[in-house]
């Protein structure tokens, strides 16, 4: 299917971000100065264009909600903004309530908080909601969509559902579902290096070798723009794993539990500042060196939901 490139934004999260709480009254200052002089809220803020957006945190994927939103209340008023708003939607009911509708419409930004990732799916999947916030994802500049860990994975339309650590790189370990649809081109893992998921993100790129393998680090994140450009925000690490230029794979045939077998998969480490061109599958250093080779918008080729 042929569609233009989105002209919204998506940020998505590693988990465990600053949030602008305190683990004790001495290191009050440190992560004071760390979450508003680097901290990725208030970069979701910037990228709004509005000193003080209208935001809603949907924290369906939680499981401690009620803990949760006073979490994310908190931090976003620590930077000045107020009007944030609390999405619980629990069950594929709630999220075709009209009220939520309308506040969707109505918001700046939206973030999905973290959890369980197929939970976002099963709430969220064939509702209006969805369907209006791609739409618009894709027609509105300054409108953000973020999410943190299983909000981030969400985004991806081929999405990690889980998968065994200690199994990494035994065929099987990675578990995929259909996500969001947000970001066709890729596919989304968190707490990455802090988890050790690099074996089940490495099987999901040999599973889908045309799609670009994204691994954040934990209270680190991408600002992804035109469906297409990602740069690094945060304090820690993304890597990137591409697998167009795979030969010998045995991902597809090998029985569950056997060892994989891949050859050349490409990895990039970016850190804060960093840009990867997906579409290219190029590395820039920063986006000032990008900006003169920018292409023009042009249409772009987008996976059908399986």
């Amino acid at each position: 299917m042929k569609t233009i490139i989105p002209l919204g934004k998506l940020i998505a999260v590693g988990g465990n971000e600053d949030k602008g709480t305190y683990p004790n009254p001495r290191t009050r200052r440190k992560y004071y100065l760390n979450f508003f002089e680097l901290g990725i809220l208030k970069r979701i803020v910037l990228e709004s264009g509005k000193l003080d957006p209208r935001i809603e945190v949907v924290t369906t994927a939680s499981m401690i909600p009620e803990e949760v939103g006073p979490i994310y209340t908190g931090s976003f008023a620590m930077l000045n903004c107020l009007n944030v708003g609390i999405m619980d939607i629990r069950t594929p009911e709630d999220a075709r309530q009209p009220e939520y509708l309308e506040r969707l419409l109505a918001a700046d930004v939206v973030m999905f908080s973290g959890g369980n990732q197929s939970r976002l799916r099963e709430m969220f999947g064939e509702t209006d909601f969805l369907d209006r916030m791609i739409q618009r994802y894709y027609a509105e500049p300054n409108f953000v969509i973020a999410g943190t860990s299983a909000g981030a994975m969400a985004m991806s339309q081929h999405m990690i559902r889980g998968g065994s650590v200690p199994d990494a790189l035994l065929k099987g370990a990675v578990k995929m579902g259909v996500g969001l649809g947000l970001l066709p081109a890729a596919i989304v893992d968190s707490h990455f290096v802090k988890r050790g998921r690099f074996g089940r993100l490495i099987e999901s790129v040999a599973l889908y070798p045309k799609l670009i393998g994204i691994g954040l680090g934990e209270d680190t994140g991408v600002l992804i723009t035109e469906g297409n450009l990602v740069e690094t925000i945060g304090s820690n690490l993304v890597i990137i794993l591409d697998g167009h230029n795979i030969q010998h794979n045995n991902a597809a045939a090998a029985k569950k539990g056997t060892v994989l077998s891949i050859e050349n998969v490409t990895m990039h480490v970016l850190a804060k500042g960093n840009v990867y061109d997906m579409r290219e599958r190029k590395f820039y250093p920063s986006k000032d060196v990008l900006a003169p080779v920018v292409a023009p918008t042009v249409a772009i080729d987008i996976p059908a939901a399986q």
